[in-house]
């Protein structure tokens, strides 16, 4: 098990990455497909700090 940390601004840059990453792929890729869409599950959405 990793952990890494990441800034409000880090997370939504890396659920942006995963999701055009998703975009990218064919029919022919379901098995990266699959791995991609259960990695973006585990990744929280970022909390916004300015909600009050």
């Amino acid at each position: 098990m990793y952990t890494i940390e990441l800034d409000a601004e880090e997370l939504q840059l890396l659920r942006s990455a995963l999701r055009s990453y998703l975009q990218a792929f064919g029919h022919n890729e379901a098995d990266l497909v699959r791995a991609t869409r259960a990695l973006l599950v585990k990744i929280p959405e970022p909390v916004d700090s300015n909600a009050s």
